[in-house]
């Protein structure tokens, strides 16, 4: 096991070390001028000016020379800094990454409550007017543009029949608690703020159902794959024939040995939420990363934007490191194979 755990870890760090030099070719070959989004057309006309801007942000250098600075700031946890905030892109992606960790995480707790038990109806009661409502939800989840959703739940729930709140996180008259972890609702809990805290689970309701929207379907179709194959199963039948009940061969018997392809998938399913709200976060005004994402791209921060898509490969290597170790856990012979 403990080869197994060591040459995962390598090969993520490996991984990483590739999505550094592929982040970083994209940022810089992309065919857009930071020169004219930051100084506008009157300045960039300066020559002057042009070359003092590009030699204080190093866009002077050759694109090796670049990379290795870059490389070496990262070593030293240093991203850059933003050209639209002035700030270390560290800090900026501090002060907005909680938001979206509470959002996704929220969302990915409301999707695998309703795609679990809906897959494993689904796959039990094949056929069945449960299993027609399961791939109707599924088909709705992923077919329907998110941005579209977005504003067909605010307009209907905020601006029509008025039952939920605004976008934002807060109220405007309500205050942030404390920061402790950045989380409203663990932070709220921790400083005894109980209105705050009501007010930001209701913030939560409507962007966490949009985005918990998304990955509903392929969770959804994934269980029901899972617990279809597994049902028909000989060791499924022998324990029919013992006369097990039906909730004990489901529950004790067909799911766990399930798990892993709904495992792997709910973790990609977890990534997708935690780096793919860009749309969600914009149209809730919710300042995430993805709001922050939407905003660097728009005023061609390449030090942002290079900062976001490595700590989005990141999060999907860690995502995917920790899953691979988790089948260690559901099945031990991944081990031995």
């Amino acid at each position: 096991m403990t080869r197994y755990i060591v040459m995962r870890i390598l090969s993520a760090l490996i991984m990483a070390l590739l999505a550094t030099l592929v982040v970083f070719l994209i940022a810089t070959q992309v065919p857009a001028d930071p020169v004219l989004a930051q100084l506008g057309d009157l300045q960039a006309s300066d020559p002057n000016m042009v070359a003092a801007y590009r030699e204080k942000w190093g866009l002077d250098q050759p694109i090796w020379y670049q990379y290795f600075v870059f490389l070496q700031g990262l070593v030293q946890g240093d991203l850059g800094i933003s050209l639209a905030t002035h700030r270390p892109v560290v800090e900026d992606i501090v002060q907005y990454a909680p938001a979206t960790f509470e959002l996704a995480t929220v969302s990915f707790a409301l999707a695998l409550a309703v795609a679990i038990p809906l897959g494993i109806a689904a796959a039990v009661k094949r056929d069945s007017w449960i299993d027609h409502v399961a791939r109707v939800i599924a088909m709705l989840g992923v077919s329907a543009p998110t941005f579209w959703l977005a504003f067909i739940v605010l307009a209907l729930f905020y601006g029509g029949l008025q039952i939920a709140p605004g976008p934002g996180r807060l109220d405007i008259a309500v205050f942030p608690p404390q920061r402790v972890t950045g989380l409203y609702l663990v932070d709220s809990l921790l400083s005894g703020q109980w209105e705050t805290f009501t007010n930001a689970a209701a913030h939560l309701v409507l962007p966490s159902i949009v985005l918990a929207a998304s990955v509903v379907g392929m969770l959804m179709r994934t269980v029901r794959a899972a617990m279809l194959e597994t049902l028909t199963q000989d060791y499924i039948r022998s324990a029919r024939a013992k006369g097990l009940s039906k909730a004990t061969i489901v529950l004790r018997h067909a799911l766990p040995n399930a798990l892993i392809p709904i495992v792997t998938l709910a973790g990609i399913a977890y990534a997708i939420l935690l780096t793919g709200a860009v749309m969600t976060e914009t149209v809730f005004s919710w300042p995430g990363l993805g709001l922050y994402t939407f905003r660097s791209a728009v005023a061609l921060d390449f030090p942002a934007l290079m900062g976001i898509t490595l700590i989005v490969a990141v999060i999907y290597l860690f995502i995917n490191l920790v899953v691979d170790l988790s089948y260690t856990v559901i099945d031990p012979r991944v081990v031995t194979e």
